[in-house]
């Protein structure tokens, strides 16, 4: 963008599969509000070879990155090894994006994207975070972040803060990203760096563990506290499908209506 601002998301084989998550996380920029645009400033992150292959094929701007003696290829289930070697390879390379001089939009993939959600980031933040539950309070290190939405802003701060955090899983050893942010995120040297934090209201960046009930607000919903990848893309095709019976509807009866979300449903 303008502002050296890029969308950036991961993929892998698995993820990559016609008709499956990649589809899904595509075709919601096409059909969400001032939403197909962006489609323009995103960066698909290609984790291996099928992965790389099927976004081509779907996507102008995909690029592979390697993992020596790592196959991200099949699913990978929480918390295995591979998981984690995933995670940790995710926020390396995250770093290395601000390094170059880009702000970024990091997003999971499965996370459907229903508006535009610029307007609803705090300009004084370097760093903000969706969170599974959010407290109210968006300055309160309390709230419990998730790692799979974040906009951080490329600057001297926040460049040191991705290494800090990638470093700090040796403290840490077989936890994930998100459980290492948790435990770090009140660490003093980060208060002596002057880095702001910020956590996104469950309101507008919304996902399963606290979903928003304000349709005519909510930018984004995450498949989070739902196992497995097939309960995930279920979930999310049906939520897809609420949302799309809430836009049919006239705008007046969009204002008197009290809509309300089929999901999550039969998750792990």
């Amino acid at each position: 963008m303008e502002n050296s601002t890029v969308i950036i998301t991961t993929l892998n084989g698995a993820w990559a599969e016609p008709n499956f998550m990649f589809d899904l996380f595509l075709k919601c920029f096409h059909d969400g509000i001032e939403t197909e645009r962006l489609l323009s400033h995103l960066v698909v992150i290609t984790l291996d070879e099928k992965a790389h292959a099927r976004c081509q094929s779907l996507h102008p701007h995909c690029y592979e990155i390697e993992t020596k003696g790592t196959n991200f290829t099949k699913e990978a289930f929480f918390m295995t090894k591979v998981y984690l070697n995933m995670m940790w390879r995710r926020i390396e390379f995250l770093g290395t994006v601000l390094e170059m001089g880009y702000s970024f939009v990091f997003t999971d993939t499965d996370i459907i994207w229903l508006r535009n959600p610029f307007n609803q980031f705090y300009n004084d933040a370097d760093f903000q975070i969706a969170c599974d539950f959010f407290n109210g309070d968006s300055n309160d290190l309390n709230n419990f972040p998730n790692g799979g939405f974040a906009y951080v802003k490329s600057n001297e701060k926040t460049i040191w803060f991705y290494k800090f955090w990638f470093n700090s899983r040796i403290a840490y050893p077989g936890k994930h990203d998100q459980d290492v942010l948790n435990n770090i995120k009140m660490n003093p040297i980060i208060q002596d760096i002057k880095l702001k934090i910020r956590f996104l209201s469950t309101t507008y960046f919304s996902g399963f563990c606290e979903l928003s009930k304000e349709f005519n607000k909510v930018c984004t919903l995450h498949a989070n506290c739902c196992g497995g990848l097939e309960g995930k893309v279920n979930n999310l095709k049906m939520l897809f499908q609420d949302w799309a019976k809430y836009m049919e509807l006239s705008n007046q009866t969009k204002l008197d209506a009290h809509p309300s979300w089929s999901v999550p449903h039969g998750c792990k």
